[in-house]
């Protein structure tokens, strides 16, 4: 399946399909084509039953505000553009509210 951007059209939104351990969730993220990791927001992440605070592995990040230490889990299943990907690896973060792409429905 092929997907076209137009980089004169500014972010680039794609919804996205999370299976977890407490259901599904549905979410539109900010595609960044340079990121180096995938980083969701840790409320989201609980939602769909993950608990972040136990994971034994942290990624060194920098953000605007500084270097930070965060979470790395894999989700059940994320679905995305065409794609299916079991054991997705994602950081967890949390993001401020000014972030857009960052909305969730969650259904079972």
């Amino acid at each position: 399946m092929i997907h076209y951007f137009n980089p004169k059209e500014g972010l680039i939104l794609v919804s996205v399909r999370l299976v977890g351990p407490a259901g599904e969730g549905f979410l539109t993220c900010a595609l960044d084509t340079g990121a180096t990791f995938t980083v969701l927001n840790t409320d989201l992440i609980a939602a769909l039953g993950y608990d972040p605070a136990i994971s034994p592995e942290r990624v060194q990040i920098t953000t605007g505000s500084g270097v930070e230490f965060c979470p790395k889990i894999n989700i059940q299943t994320l679905e995305a553009v065409g794609k299916r990907v079991a054991g997705f690896p994602i950081l967890c973060h949390t993001l401020p509210p000014s972030i857009r792409g960052d909305k969730f429905a969650k259904g079972f």
